[in-house]
């Protein structure tokens, strides 16, 4: 069997359809999850989190922090020394949530001799889905990861690691599932490849689809995410909603440096930037680091500067804003 199999149970054809999940009991729900391995290692210490039904769902974090633990966790494939995973309001292991889970896991290994199409279609049937329905699902399947049509029938041993990852990803989707989890998406995959997987993930957001992705392509994660939640040492460290408009991460970091001497007193660089909607973030000897809304946001903050007297040598956008987690304190440099 395949360890990218989708997590469907094997049950009676006469099983009913799967249920959806209700309205009240339909996210994932985290609660003081701990979790130790042997010689009383601890990966997970008193993890809250609760990951609200239909949004995307990103884990960040270092390696080590516990982010696979945490996906074991919630896909009932581990279980915790103490602490509760709900999702839809049931155990993750429960029958009906198995029919509701599609999972990519990071390392794949599918069952040798088969193709893409022999693969997809093994597990259609163990998901239960129509049989006349089949050629024509696994067909829109492999078209919507973005498979070249050409390898449909070569056999997947002598696939390459991106031809993987797209045909485990049509895998995880055969079931049609409502909570859809995703570890290392990314791995293997070309530039084309992944904005056509970030497409993808933007269509099943738009049907209402839960989606949670363990990941270190933290560019990506800061396109399709709704959230995102920092791990580390087996805690939730920083939990940011990249679409609140109080959240840094939905602002540009402008980083703007001067020659010679900076004329500008504390107070005058405040009332600059309070006056044009900026964030003062950091400061160093030849530098300031703000936080501006948008690309007109920084102009006008440019604007102000020059227009109090600091001498604007130039000023750059940074970019990658989630790897500002990873760095400690006194790391930072602008």
């Amino acid at each position: 069997m395949s360890t990218a199999r989708p997590l469907q149970p094997d049950v009676p054809a006469a099983s009913p359809a799967p249920p959806s999940p209700g309205p009240a009991a339909s996210g994932v729900q985290v609660e003081r999850v701990s979790k130790s391995y042997r010689r009383g290692q601890r990966v997970l210490s008193d993890v809250d989190l609760h990951i609200r039904a239909g949004e995307t769902f990103g884990i960040i974090g270092p390696n080590g922090a516990g982010k696979t633990t945490l996906f074991g966790c919630m896909l009932g494939l581990l279980w915790p020394d103490a602490g509760s995973v709900r999702v839809a309001g049931l155990p993750p292991d429960h029958l009906q949530v198995r029919r509701l889970t599609g999972y990519l896991p990071e390392r794949l290994t599918f069952d040798a001799g088969l193709t893409a199409r022999q693969l997809l279609a093994f597990h259609h049937a163990l998901a239960e889905r129509p049989s006349r329905e089949r050629p024509q699902e696994v067909e829109a399947l492999l078209t919507q990861v973005g498979l070249d049509k050409a390898v449909w029938d070569r056999d997947t041993r002598k696939f390459s690691r991106g031809m993987l990852q797209r045909l485990g990803l049509a895998q995880a989707l055969v079931g049609q599932p409502r909570f859809l989890f995703l570890d290392e998406p990314t791995l293997g995959i070309d530039p084309e490849g992944v904005l056509h997987l970030r497409a993808l993930l933007r269509d099943i957001k738009s049907r209402g689809v839960t989606v949670i992705i363990n990941s270190h392509d933290l560019a990506q994660l800061e396109k399709v995410c709704d959230r995102v939640a920092f791990f580390r040492a087996g805690r939730v460290e920083a939990l940011e909603d990249l679409g609140s408009p109080s959240s840094t991460l939905t602002r540009h970091a402008l980083v703007v440096r001067w020659a010679g001497p900076q004329p500008l007193t504390p107070e005058q660089l405040a009332t600059v930037t309070r006056e044009v909607g900026a964030t003062l973030l950091d400061t160093a000897e030849d530098s300031l680091r703000f936080s501006v809304e948008d690309d007109w946001g920084a102009s006008r903050l440019l604007g102000a500067l020059l227009q109090a007297g600091l001498p604007v040598a130039s000023a750059s956008r940074e970019e990658g804003r989630l790897e500002r987690f990873f760095q400690r304190p006194g790391d930072r440099t602008p």
